[in-house]
């Protein structure tokens, strides 16, 4: 049985982050290999009603309460999705994962990002994607491309999303061996190719 693999697509709102998990899911299942798509927070019953109210929640909400909702989603996400599709030989590609927490709660929030790596560890018992792609956007595209209909976080101001993309290239440039920057201002076919030929050269190694 083919060893499984783990892949997360990250980056400011408006990437494209959510079709081109779709798009691998499609080429991999060319190329024999069996994809599990989940997103983050959400892809368990737990995690959906956590999602909920992250999202939606009218009224005061702490960013050190806002960071661990995200964390407990995850941790059900790992426990009762990604573990076990990885252990059974699938590659598992999620819209968004722990450095999402670190980025939006942490550079862009206020907390401290390494201490959100700590208890991020600690939520996911250790599991890192192989690879983490950033799909990054100039501000002013993002806020272009954004639906009209914000959520709670996406209604955030133009301060804190700036904050966001300097957080996703600074934790790249420190983290080079797990976070690659992908510029999704290219035309979506030319981000899938890029995105395919980083993950043939992870899995084929």
């Amino acid at each position: 049985m083919p060893g499984g693999f783990f892949f997360s697509l990250d980056g400011v709102d408006g990437a494209g982050k959510s079709t081109q998990c779709r798009l691998l899911a499609d080429w991999l299942a060319t190329l024999g290999r069996e994809a599990v798509l989940c997103h983050d927070p959400g892809g368990t019953d737990l995690g959906q009603e956590l999602r909920h109210i992250l999202l939606h929640h009218r009224g005061a909400m702490a960013m050190s309460a806002e960071a661990l909702l995200f964390m407990a989603s995850r941790a059900q996400l790992v426990a009762e999705v990604i573990r076990p599709a990885v252990a059974a030989g699938k590659v598992v590609l999620t819209d968004r994962f722990l450095l999402a927490n670190v980025v939006y709660q942490g550079h862009a929030g206020g907390l401290d990002p390494a201490e959100l790596w700590r208890v991020g560890q600690f939520a996911t018992g250790g599991l890192e994607p192989d690879v983490t792609f950033v799909l990054d956007l100039p501000l002013e595209v993002s806020m272009a491309r954004r639906k009209p209909s914000a959520d709670r976080l996406e209604s955030r101001g133009a301060d804190y999303f700036a904050r966001v993309r300097a957080g996703f290239l600074s934790e790249a440039e420190r983290r080079p061996g797990r976070v690659r920057v992908i510029d999704a201002s290219a035309p979506a076919d030319v981000v899938q190719e890029m995105l395919r030929i980083e993950i043939s050269k992870r899995m084929n190694q």
